[in-house]
């Protein structure tokens, strides 16, 4: 038992000041999201591509090879030997991880756009103001 403090008053703790439920609840929404866009546009990319001749390099085209480990495996094969019937699944991925990371840009850059316009004061009214230190300038 502390010096200044009664046992017998309970009290409160304050709320948490934490997000919305809404916007945690937005955010698992847009992991699930961007991802599925990223790669439904990386899929219909790489076709439009192919279609119209575009040089895509070779590394990327055909089946994958997979380590000879998992071809030995039956429980690793369960698990990736299907991606092995997937033609041109190198140019889907790699297309697909780029449409993410440009798709989680963007959104990134409007929320910092809308957060920016819309957010509270820097300073609160408890804080001190900034000082108005100028120092001179040394000269020797």
């Amino acid at each position: 038992m502390g010096k200044y403090r009664s046992s017998a008053v309970k009290r409160e703790k304050p709320k948490s000041q934490g997000p919305h439920f809404i916007w945690r609840g937005l955010g698992c929404l847009m992991m699930i999201i961007i991802p599925a866009i990223s790669i439904a546009a990386g899929y219909e990319t790489v076709n439009y591509g192919l279609a119209h001749e575009w040089t895509i390099p070779y590394q990327l085209l055909g089946t994958p090879r997979l380590p000879e480990i998992i071809y030995k495996s039956d429980a690793l094969w369960a698990v990736f030997g299907r991606i092995t019937g997937i033609q041109h699944f190198y140019a889907y991925a790699v297309i697909g991880i780029l449409y993410m990371i440009g798709l989680s840009g963007f959104i990134s850059f409007i929320y910092a756009l809308v957060y920016r316009m819309i957010s509270p004061s820097r300073w609160g009214p408890m804080d001190a103001p900034p000082p108005k230190f100028r120092p001179k300038k040394y000269t020797r």
